[in-house]
């Protein structure tokens, strides 16, 4: 190359004569280099935490299979968000634990429900802080299952009213997000439906559209107590074989209405982001969920990795594959860490 100007006209290739190959560390070699470079920053403003709230005063019991995370009575809970408010995250995202169970889920849609109780405590404490609630059957029934069910058969169409009922009762208490996570067809058309009915228009559906049927939820199960009593959810979350078959379902919840799509769990499901956010460029959220939580967990605990190191370059991972938002129980230790 003999002028700056042919180096650059041919884009990255600025080789010399005696420098017969690109010396790409170039921009490595300081802090200050890397960070003017780096293409993907990974922010607080990123971050949904996940609460797990339960009946009873003064309680805070630690999942035994996720360390780190509780299940919390509504005042613990409320103390707890105004810590993560403090960090900087903007978001929670609730989970109910019910005291009693029927085959109906009927404690999902009570008005003084577990759910519906916590957010409006949260919302008159700190009425800033974005309070999304997961819109689902599971915690609920006394089968474990996310639905109703009828002869041995999860019905769908019986299931979507009693959700959609679900997600009313949860935005009348406060809620400013609702997201239905059963994977049941046309549970945001119903959902968008009562909502608009109700002169809720301007409420978000964050909906899990792609939502697989998982090994990784298992420590999630502990925490929310939602553990099938038989048989498993394959019928209604997808098969981890296929990609083509999430962008159908995207595509349908987005026709449906919903406004922000989510891909669940997060780190086997990377190149499912990436087609989501790359075909729709919508609003997409991921959710690290519990399995990959603990796995990282007990390996920093027994030392085998650098558990700080390893949950940061995961949670920036799942932020290039091209999530918006990143629903993750590591949020206030990664928010401590930003700060």
């Amino acid at each position: 190359m003999n002028s700056l100007r042919e180096s650059t006209t041919l884009g990255y290739d600025n080789r010399t004569d005696t420098e017969p190959f690109k010396r790409l560390r170039r921009l490595r070699m300081t802090e200050a280099f890397r960070s003017m470079v780096r293409e993907t920053e990974l922010s607080k403003n990123d971050f949904i935490y996940p609460l797990f709230v339960v009946p009873g005063k003064k309680v805070r019991k630690e999942v035994q299979s996720m360390p780190g995370v509780f299940q919390l009575s509504i005042d613990e809970l409320v103390r707890e968000c105004v810590e993560i408010k403090s960090l900087g995250i903007p978001a929670v995202i609730l989970f109910g634990i019910p005291e009693h169970k029927d085959e109906i889920g009927s404690g999902a849609y009570d008005e003084e429900g577990i759910v519906q109780m916590a957010v409006r405590a949260i919302k008159k404490e700190l009425p800033e802080l974005v309070v999304v609630t997961d819109v689902c059957l599971c915690e609920y029934t006394s089968t474990g299952h996310c639905g109703i069910v009828r002869d041995g058969e999860i019905v769908n169409d019986e299931s979507v009213e009693l959700l959609a009922k679900e997600a009313l009762t949860h935005v009348h208490a406060g809620a400013d997000i609702v997201a239905p996570s059963d994977m049941f067809d046309g549970r945001v058309k119903s959902i968008r439906k009562i909502l608009d009915e109700n002169n809720f228009h301007n409420v978000p559906i964050m909906s899990y559209a792609a939502k697989y049927a998982s090994g990784y939820y298992g420590p999630f199960r502990d925490a929310a107590e939602s553990t099938p009593k038989f048989g498993d959810r394959r019928s209604h979350q997808m098969d981890p074989a296929n990609s083509n078959e999430a962008l159908r379902e995207v595509e349908q919840d987005i026709k449906e209405g919903a406004d922000i799509v989510m891909v669940k769990p997060a780190l086997p499901y990377l190149d499912i982001i990436r087609r989501v956010k790359d075909t729709f460029a919508m609003p997409t959220a991921a959710y690290n969920v519990s399995g990959e939580y603990s796995m990282i967990k007990a390996a920093g605990r027994n030392g085998w990795i650098d558990e700080q190191r390893v949950m940061m370059e995961t949670l920036v991972g799942i932020k290039r594959a091209g999530a918006d938002v990143i629903l993750t129980y590591f949020a206030k230790d990664a928010a401590k860490l930003l700060h």
